[in-house]
């Protein structure tokens, strides 16, 4: 009997993940800017396309072995599960003693505790290319904006996180093109810069 080994490839699953987080933060900012109103059609969005695209892409970049794949996709994916049921809760969804008594601040320490993931990650993605460390530049100003307007009342929060959400929709969307175009064609069709390398593994 020959034993045969079989090899098992799973293919990259960033292009998904990063098109989850560009839709949903395209779709988010347009309410943040004022462009639309309201947040019920921004849910279905926040729970399949920021949640579960983005879940998927972690489970799969951890069968990967990749830890930054998995921790901030999975971390983001469970974030915006989180955003899509406060927008519930808030909306009357889960009845309306609950929606009648929520502090909006208990939101703002979530955007806190998701500004230093956000900054952790950020120094991990100096080891990946410069569009992702630039994206997520743009994440932590998100997630400051969106703490200094909920925990402070700085109105000039909601303004950084409206712009800076827009601009992580718009990366995101290019990160997207260019892992799928280059992992596609198996060249470079869309530059995403070498990374910085400041630590060393």
């Amino acid at each position: 009997m020959n034993n045969n080994e079989m090899k098992i490839t799973t293919a990259d699953p960033s292009a998904i993940g990063v098109f989850g987080l560009a839709m949903v933060t395209l779709v988010a900012s347009s309410q943040k800017m004022g462009w639309t109103v309201g947040v019920g059609y921004a849910i279905p969005w926040a729970i399949f396309l920021g949640a579960f695209a983005q879940i998927f892409a972690g489970f799969s970049d951890s069968k990967r072995n990749n830890l930054f794949g998995t921790t901030v996709f999975l971390g983001y994916g469970v974030f915006w599960l989180g955003v899509a049921m406060s927008w519930m809760i808030n909306l009357g969804i889960f009845g309306e003693t609950i929606a009648t008594n929520l502090d909006v601040k208990q939101f703002g320490f979530a955007f806190i505790g998701y500004f230093i993931f956000s900054l952790v990650a950020t120094v991990a993605s100096l080891s990946t290319n410069k569009a992702l460390f630039t994206i997520f530049i743009f994440i932590d100003t998100l997630f400051l904006g969106l703490s200094l307007s909920t925990v402070w009342g700085i109105s000039g929060g909601h303004t950084l996180a409206a712009y800076s959400e827009f601009i992580v929709s718009i990366l995101g969307f290019y990160i997207f093109a260019a892992n799928f175009l280059n992992g596609h064609y198996g060249k470079i069709i869309l530059p995403v810069g070498k990374p910085f390398n400041v630590f060393t593994k």
